[in-house]
């Protein structure tokens, strides 16, 4: 069973139905128990992210996240899921994170006017090295954004793939061992995002 965790960020739905799409069970939980019990992890999100740890913090779940990274589970975080792993975001006057891989997340500064923040749609992500997720997916494929912050680790071997936007090239996959996370939405990147979500089911958390 996949655990989808709800911290009441958002976008909740829409990641369920595209589990359902490809017929793989799963369970939309903000408990703690259920979260570690789970095969796989999706921890998604939608929002900003002083809200977020807050709602973390309130139902339990921050240190719950840390354990399933490191008990080896298959772990997918996406957008706002992605960016409260790192340790701090410029987001809300600075919010301090989970802190699972080193890094932070600053906001777009874009000199040109033409460039909107935040982010709103298709943009393609060059991989940086092979991984099990990205398998069947074509080298510079597109994939639907939508963020005005962007995670910046702190070692370059936990980026996986890139994306340019706003005189910035940024992570836009990163991840290390069992964890692998996104900035843009698979599920709302048509079938080439249900092909990455796909091949989460598959994975067993080894790369």
């Amino acid at each position: 069973m996949i655990a989808i965790v709800d911290y009441r960020a958002g976008n909740l739905t829409s990641v369920r139905l595209a589990f359902e799409a490809l017929n793989v069970p799963c369970t939309v939980t903000s408990s703690a128990a259920d979260v570690l019990a789970a095969e796989r992890v999706v921890f998604p999100g939608v929002g900003a992210a002083g809200a977020a740890m807050r709602a973390l913090r309130s139902l339990g779940l921050e240190d719950t996240i840390r354990q399933v990274v490191a008990a080896g589970t298959p772990f997918l975080g996406i957008c706002l899921g992605t960016q409260i792993i790192l340790e701090e975001s410029e987001e809300d006057d600075g919010t301090a994170c989970i802190g699972v891989l080193p890094g932070r997340v600053p906001r777009f500064r874009p000199v040109d006017r033409y460039d909107k923040i935040p982010q709103i749609g298709w943009n393609a992500v060059t991989s940086r090295r092979p991984h099990p997720l990205l398998d069947g997916i074509e080298q510079d494929s597109e994939f639907y954004f939508v963020h005005s912050y962007y995670p910046a680790p702190s070692r370059p071997e936990h980026i996986i793939g890139e994306t340019t936007y706003a005189d910035a090239t940024f992570a836009s996959i990163i991840g290390t061992n069992n964890l692998f996370a996104t900035q843009f939405h698979p599920e709302r990147s048509g079938r080439i995002g249900l092909k990455l979500l796909e091949n989460f089911t598959r994975w067993d958390g080894k790369c």
